[in-house]
C-alpha cells in the first residue's frame, strides 16, 4: 500500500465509524423480549441506528458526511458487565474467539475517534463487586489493529433479560492500536482455539443454552438492526427451510483455522434483464464472518463481477466504484450452496456514501487471493444458525415477517424447520433495449473511490496462562470502514475530518 493510500485509508477510517462517535445516550426503553428457558436474544445494531445511537446524529459535522446512508459499519451488541452493571457495546464477530473491552481512547488522533471510543462504553474492574483481575495477559492481532489485554473474570448480564453469566473470563485492554470498540468473538472456543471457555462455551456450561448454537440475522440496510439469539432461532426471520451445511474441518480449510467454513457450489448474477450469468471456477470453501464489512473474493472473480456492474476497475485503494443508480435496480448476486441459494439484492451489495461532493458508490466486494470470506455485504441477506454442537451451519434466505422464537435443543431437527416468511421478491425489470453481455448498467461512473483494506490472517496461537505472558490471536476482517475521494486534495479530505 502506498503512503498516500495508507493515509487515505487511515484518515477515512477515522471519518466514517468514528465521525458518528459523538457522546451518545443509548435508548433503554426497548420493551423486554420474551426468552425461552434455554435461550437468550438481543439486538445487533448498526452504529448508524438512531434508536440506539440517537445523540450522535445531532452533533456538528454530521451534515458534512451523512452516515445514515452507509451500511458498511460494524454491528454491535450490548453487554452489561459486572455488579453493578457497566454497559458496553461490543462488535459482534463470528471471525474471532475472545471477548475483550476497553479500547484505548487516548491515542486515536482525532476528536471524533475519541468520542466514538468513549461512546461504546468502558469497564472498570474496581467498580465491580464481582471482578477478579488475573495476572495472565495476551496480545490479540486483527486484520486492522491490535489489543493488549489482561484477563479478568466477572459476571455478564443482558439488557431486558433475567439470564446472566457468572465468572466469565474475558479481557480488558491495557493498550490498543486502531481499535475503537471492544469485540465479542463468538467463534470456536475451549479446546479448539483457546484453553478456557469463551462466551459461547459459558452460555452452554451455565445452562443458559442447551447447545453451543446461535442464530444471526444482521437485518437489511434499511432496518438498521438485526438480532442474535443464543440457544434459539427465529422462524419469522427467514423464508423456506433451513439447509444444513457441514463446517469444513480446520485441517481441510484454506487457512487451517477452525472457523465457520462451508463449501459453496457456485456464484451467479441475476441482472435486471433476468438473464442469469453463472461464474466459472466458483466452487470453493467460504468463511462466514460478521466482523468483516466486505465480501472477499479471488481477484479474477472480483474483477469479473465488478465489470458486470459497470465498474471501470479498482481505484487507488483496490476498491470498485460503481454507479449509484444500481441501488434502485432489481437484480441479485447469488451464492449457491448445496440445497440453498442466498440472493443478495443490488442495494445490499453496494456501499453508498453521501459526502459533500455528492453520493459515491462502491461494490461491496474486494479482491483477496488467500481465502474467500463472506462478510456483511452477503450476510445481511442470509439467516444463519452457527452450530458448534453439530459442526454445521444451517442457512436460509433472510426475510423479516415478525418474531417467532424457538429454542434449539440437542435433538432439534433443523431440516424440518421452515421459515414463516414468504420468499422475498427479486423480480427482474424488463430487459433493457440496448443489449450487451453485461446487460446491467448505466455507464456513467462516480468520481470517487472506495477504501478500506482486507488482510488475510493466520491461525490463533495457544492461550496465554502464565503471568505476564503474551500470545497472539487473529481475526479476519475487522470492519473496513473507510472512504477516500479520488482526485481530491489532502486539504479537502482534511476539511471533512
Amino acid at each position: 500500500m502506498t503512503a498516500l493510500s495508507f493515509f487515505l485509508a487511515s484518515s477515512v477510517l477515522a471519518l466514517t465509524l468514528r465521525t458518528q462517535a459523538q457522546h451518545f445516550t443509548p435508548h433503554n426503553d426497548t420493551p423486554p423480549t420474551p426468552h425461552g428457558a434455554n435461550c437468550i436474544r438481543f439486538p445487533v445494531v448498526h452504529s448508524t441506528n438512531r434508536e440506539v445511537f440517537g445523540d450522535l446524529w445531532e452533533k456538528r459535522g454530521i451534515e458534512t458526511l451523512p452516515l445514515a446512508n452507509r451500511s458498511d459499519v460494524a454491528y454491535y451488541a450490548r453487554l452489561d458487565i459486572g455488579n453493578p452493571p457497566q454497559p458496553n457495546y461490543v462488535q459482534l464477530d463470528t471471525g474471532s474467539f475472545e471477548l475483550w473491552v476497553n479500547p484505548d481512547c487516548t491515542n486515536l488522533g482525532t476528536t471524533s475517534d475519541t468520542r466514538f471510543c468513549q461512546a461504546v462504553g468502558s469497564y472498570v474492574p474496581s467498580k465491580s463487586n464481582t471482578a477478579n483481575v488475573m495476572q495472565a495477559t495476551k496480545t490479540l492481532r486483527y486484520g486492522i489493529g491490535s489489543a493488549n489485554i489482561q484477563y479478568v473474570t466477572d459476571d455478564i448480564g443482558f439488557q431486558n433479560s433475567k439470564n446472566a453469566l457468572k465468572n466469565v473470563r474475558f479481557g480488558f485492554a491495557t493498550e490498543t492500536q486502531d481499535e475503537f470498540s471492544g469485540i465479542l468473538g463468538i467463534g470456536h472456543g475451549v479446546n479448539v482455539t483457546l484453553g478456557y471457555k469463551n462466551f459461547v462455551d459459558e452460555l452452554a456450561a451455565q445452562n443458559v443454552t442447551k447447545t453451543k448454537a446461535f442464530s444471526l440475522a444482521l437485518g437489511s440496510k434499511d432496518e438498521q438492526e438485526g438480532m442474535v439469539m443464543f440457544g434459539g432461532l427465529d422462524t419469522a426471520k427467514f423464508a423456506g427451510n433451513l439447509v444444513t451445511l457441514p463446517i469444513v474441518p480446520a485441517a481441510k480449510s484454506p487457512d487451517g483455522v477452525p472457523r465457520y467454513w462451508v463449501d459453496m457450489d457456485y456464484m451467479s448474477l441475476t441482472p435486471p434483464s433476468g438473464k442469469i450469468k453463472k461464474y466459472a471456477n466458483t466452487t470453493m470453501a467460504v468463511f462466514l464472518d460478521s466482523g468483516a464489512t466486505l465480501t472477499l473474493l479471488p481477484a479474477t472473480l472480483a474483477d469479473t463481477i465488478a465489470a458486470d456492474f459497470g465498474s471501470p476497475g479498482t481505484d487507488a485503494n483496490g476498491f470498485y466504484p460503481v454507479d449509484c443508480s444500481l441501488n434502485d435496480m432489481p437484480g441479485t448476486v447469488d451464492f449457491a450452496f448445496p440445497g440453498v441459494t442466498i440472493h443478495v439484492p443490488y442495494n445490499e451489495m453496494i456501499r453508498e456514501v453521501s459526502t459533500a461532493f455528492g453520493p459515491l458508490c462502491y461494490l461491496g466486494v474486494s479482491a483477496n487471493e488467500d481465502f474467500v470470506l463472506l462478510g456483511d455485504t452477503m450476510l445481511r441477506s442470509a439467516y444463519a444458525v452457527f452450530d458448534q454442537t453439530n459442526n454445521a451451519i444451517h442457512l436460509a434466505q433472510y426475510a423479516n415477517c415478525g418474531t417467532e422464537d424457538m429454542e434449539i435443543m440437542p435433538d432439534t431437527d433443523f431440516a424440518s424447520i421452515k421459515g414463516k416468511c414468504n420468499a422475498p421478491s427479486f423480480k427482474p425489470a424488463a430487459a433493457p433495449t440496448s443489449s450487451t453481455s453485461q446487460a446491467l448498467l448505466p455507464t456513467t461512473m462516480p468520481t470517487g473511490s472506495g477504501s478500506g483494506r482486507s488482510t488475510a490472517v493466520g491461525p490463533p496461537s495457544a492461550d496465554s496462562t502464565t503471568p505476564g505472558s503474551a500470545a497472539s490471536s487473529t481475526r479476519s476482517g475487522l470492519s473496513w470502514l473507510s472512504i477516500s475521494v479520488l482526485s481530491v486534495a489532502m486539504s479537502s479530505l482534511a476539511s471533512l475530518l
